[in-house]
């Protein structure tokens, strides 16, 4: 897979030397909720997931990639496709942005952009969705500036420290004329 560019930012594949920032991004408790993490990674199992971040999203169903910034190549985030189904044309979208001075500045907004056009273009998907916490109104917004649309809603689907949360589910259905 090539380097996908847009115009703040960059999507690459994760390289051996990504482990400290895989380490970080993987045992930061503030995202545990978000991304269904309930202890922390070892260096050991992390180096074993980035010794096979080469694998074909077909054989492992998933493609996580390093979003970086265009004019320094730093590090700001990760994008991730799970759930790649390819019978149904379909798969999951998640994304952070490491760090909240980093936020709102269009690198999340074209990420989601870069790989929505890949998965439609390459892979030829039909649909991109999103889970979404009720209470991440920030994502919501992204999400939806970007062309998804809120479809449904799981209730009580998420544990939370403070009790049940409802999951909102958005979908980015390819325009086919």
């Amino acid at each position: 897979m090539h380097n996908m560019t847009g115009n703040k930012i960059l999507l690459r594949a994760l390289e051996p030397d990504d482990l400290q920032l895989l380490y970080q991004v993987e045992n930061d408790q503030s995202i545990w909720e978000v991304s269904g993490t309930i202890n922390p990674y070892s260096k050991f199992v992390l180096k074993q997931y980035l010794d096979n971040a080469h694998r074909d999203i077909y054989e492992v169903k998933q493609l996580r990639l390093v979003i970086e910034r265009v004019d320094d190549n730093f590090a700001v985030g990760l994008i991730d496709l799970y759930d790649f189904d390819p019978r149904h044309k379909r798969a999951g979208l998640g994304i952070v942005i490491f760090e909240k001075e980093e936020r709102r500045k269009g690198y999340a907004g074209e990420a989601i952009q870069l790989l929505s056009q890949y998965c439609f273009d390459h892979l030829d998907m039909h649909q991109v969705y999103a889970c979404i916490g009720a209470d991440n109104a920030g994502s919501q917004v992204l999400f939806e500036k970007n062309g998804f649309v809120r479809t449904g809603t799981r209730q009580d689907w998420l544990l939370r420290s403070d009790g049940y949360q409802d999951e909102l589910f958005y979908q980015l259905i390819r325009n086919v004329h």
